[in-house]
């Protein structure tokens, strides 16, 4: 009998499947269960919040006599990606997985629409921000559920002492433990200047410069603030907007009383320079505070998270959330809905924050008040205002309201931190606007 031939799309296409799996497969680690529903979740940093995700999927599974397999995939050199990637290929493997930020958009032809999900949760825990509705609706449908594991805001995370003392700035009084902010002068001239006295004192901001998340996150809000896109929500580039030139120009500004190495900063950076005791603020969810605390409790309990300075269109917060997405491809998609409906519980969106330590963020918006984050410490009520219980900012992510997957390109190849870089290394502005403009005509030509 003759052997079937592979064409050779078919056997690349294939190749390609099989070599991402096994790149990824050393990366996952199983959470035994019985096994008619596969999950690919995300391997969280935070010891034993894996464990109470577990717990809950599995407390759900013996009430609706589910078999539920589990694997926790790291983050840590894409391998989650890598794995999301190969399935789409294959269009094989995990029910549910757990997408990053940009992806339920890359993939939204292969995931099966949520709406019927969605549209109950809103009833009962309110609207989730434009950001959430930006990144995870498609075609007018939801193509992915908001998860709470994973989903963070990076705002900064100051030194009460340092900020007090070096630039005059009492950031528990302007966002206080258990009440509104008071932070109306709370204003980027305000950041600017408090950052320079840092600077001058030694003792500068952690802001990076490179091209990983944490530097694209902290731009994108300061362009958000002056109003400035590269490329608007009907995909017209404006690179040589007038509010482009004002982001450019005060980033330009901040940038120049930043450390020396900004540019070549990662997302480790930030934590290392806060944990160290250099610096005064960095932009960051909670987890740089909380290795401050087992690593640097002196540190640690001088730190203060709250809200983004405010620019001439408004306050804007950098927020990643993640998702939960059912493929299109998978076997068992009512019991996946079933399960993301009961992860998406206030019970357990409060059980999943408390075993983050509050790093963990729903997006609803009457998950903001528990309890975990009023009362965690040292010092007490540090996180109160990490979830912007006060809807006091505009959650937001860098690069939009770009079409998602041009928005996509311009977040990965941080063409707004490189631009703050080149204007500060002595590029006339327009030279650098002309070089931005550039890229996102390329990004729309791919």
């Amino acid at each position: 009998m003759q052997k079937p031939r592979l064409s050779r799309r078919q056997f690349v296409a294939t190749t390609a499947a099989a070599s991402a799996v096994m790149i990824a497969a050393p990366f996952v680690r199983g959470a035994r269960a019985a096994g008619k529903l596969a999950i690919g979740f995300w391997d969280h940093w935070v010891p034993g919040a894996n464990d109470t995700l577990t717990k809950l999927v599995n407390d759900w599974a013996a009430k609706e006599k589910v078999e539920v397999s589990i694997d926790y995939i790291t983050s840590q050199g894409n391998k989650n990606r890598l794995t999301i990637a190969a399935e789409a290929l294959a269009k094989s493997g995990h029910d549910i997985f757990a997408f990053p930020t940009w992806e339920p958009q890359a993939y939204s032809k292969y995931l099966e629409p949520v709406s019927d999900v969605m549209e109950p949760l809103i009833k009962q825990h309110g609207q989730v921000n434009a950001t959430v509705e930006y990144l995870g609706r498609a075609d007018g449908k939801w193509i992915a559920v908001p998860a709470t594991v994973g989903s963070q805001i990076k705002g900064p995370c100051s030194r009460i002492d340092l900020m007090k003392k070096l630039a005059g700035v009492d950031v528990q009084a302007l966002y206080p433990a258990g009440g509104p902010p008071k932070a109306d002068a709370w204003t980027l001239d305000a950041f600017l200047k408090a950052a320079e006295a840092c600077h001058k004192a030694g003792a500068s901001f952690g802001i990076g410069l490179g091209i990983t998340s944490d530097s694209v996150d902290t731009a994108g809000a300061i362009f958000h603030s002056f109003g400035a896109a590269l490329v608007d929500k009907g995909g017209k580039i404006q690179a040589k907007s007038d509010p482009v030139r004002q982001a450019l120009d005060y980033l330009k500004k901040l940038a120049a009383v930043l450390p020396p190495d900004a540019p070549a900063w990662d997302d480790a950076s930030n934590n290392k320079w806060l944990i160290s005791g250099k610096g005064a603020l960095i932009m960051n969810p909670p987890s740089a505070w909380a290795v401050a605390k087992r690593d640097a409790p002196q540190v640690a309990e001088q730190c203060w998270t709250h809200g983004m300075p405010a620019g001439p269109k408004g306050r804007y917060a950098p927020f990643l959330p993640y998702f939960w997405g059912v493929w299109n491809f998978g076997k068992n998609k009512p019991a996946a809905k079933s399960l993301l409906a009961a992860l998406s519980t206030r019970e357990a969106a409060e059980k999943m924050v408390a075993a983050s330590g509050g790093y963990d963020l729903p997006s609803f918006a009457k998950l903001t008040d528990f309890k975990t984050w009023a009362e965690e410490g040292p010092p007490k009520g540090t996180l109160y205002h990490y979830p912007n219980p006060h809807n006091h900012q505009i959650l937001s992510v860098a690069a939009a309201p770009a079409p998602p997957k041009i928005a996509a390109q311009i977040y990965t190849q941080g063409v707004q931190t490189k631009m703050v870089v080149r204007h500060l290394q002595g590029e006339a502005m327009e030279k650098t606007l002309a070089w931005a403009e550039s890229e996102c005509e390329g990004f729309m030509r791919t």
